[in-house]
């Protein structure tokens, strides 16, 4: 696990860095009116997916939310960065998580990017497909 440099002049971990990047998520997300269902879902096993927070939208579609955090926008941001391997790794989270409920609601996959100067939510950023 890398170690950040952070505000405080003590080195941060890359997972503190990355918790702390999904705690801004969640916030924007919640203020934007979702509401939380789970955080850090991971399959059981090796090669598994995990989904950073799956959220309720006020019209009841359930959202499954990659979060990245990046510096900049350079290099096509932080949501470039979310390619075929990664979304299929959350798809597959998301339909075992799936599993588990009675019905199936609507769904669609978000990318919540976590900038300096803010969050830039994308939505429906990718199929299941």
């Amino acid at each position: 696990m890398g170690i950040l440099p952070n505000n405080t002049g003590r080195a941060s971990t890359t997972k503190q860095v990355g918790d702390a990047a999904e705690d801004e998520a969640l916030l924007y997300l919640q203020q934007q009116g979702l509401r939380l269902i789970s955080r850090n879902y991971r399959t059981p096993g090796r090669g598994g997916g995990e989904i950073d927070l799956i959220m309720r939208a006020l019209d009841g579609t359930l959202v499954f939310v990659e979060v990245r955090r990046r510096k900049s926008s350079a290099y096509g941001g932080a949501a470039a960065s979310v390619g075929r391997t990664k979304q299929r790794r959350v798809v597959l989270a998301a339909q075992h998580y799936l599993l588990n409920l009675r019905s199936l609601p609507p769904c669609r996959f978000d990318v919540i990017e976590v900038m300096p100067e803010g969050c830039h939510w994308l939505r429906a950023a990718f199929d299941a497909a």
